[in-house]
């Protein structure tokens, strides 16, 4: 296990100006979610991840 949940995958290749992969982490930050962004290059799309030992600390708290 890599230790990471992947809550949503984004195209690299996003509009001009447009940050989709970065809103949508935002907003889960917002909701109390500890999410980041991660490049997988394999696939050059943009990975909104909860890495596994943050998201049971906040479920915990």
């Amino acid at each position: 296990m890599n230790g990471r949940t992947v809550l949503e995958r984004f195209p690299a290749g996003g509009p001009r100006g447009s940050w989709p992969a970065e809103e949508f982490a935002q907003a889960r930050r917002l909701e109390g979610m500890p999410a980041e962004v991660v490049m997988d290059l394999a696939t050059d799309t943009f990975l909104v991840i909860v890495r596994s030992g943050e998201a049971a600390v906040d479920a915990v708290a």
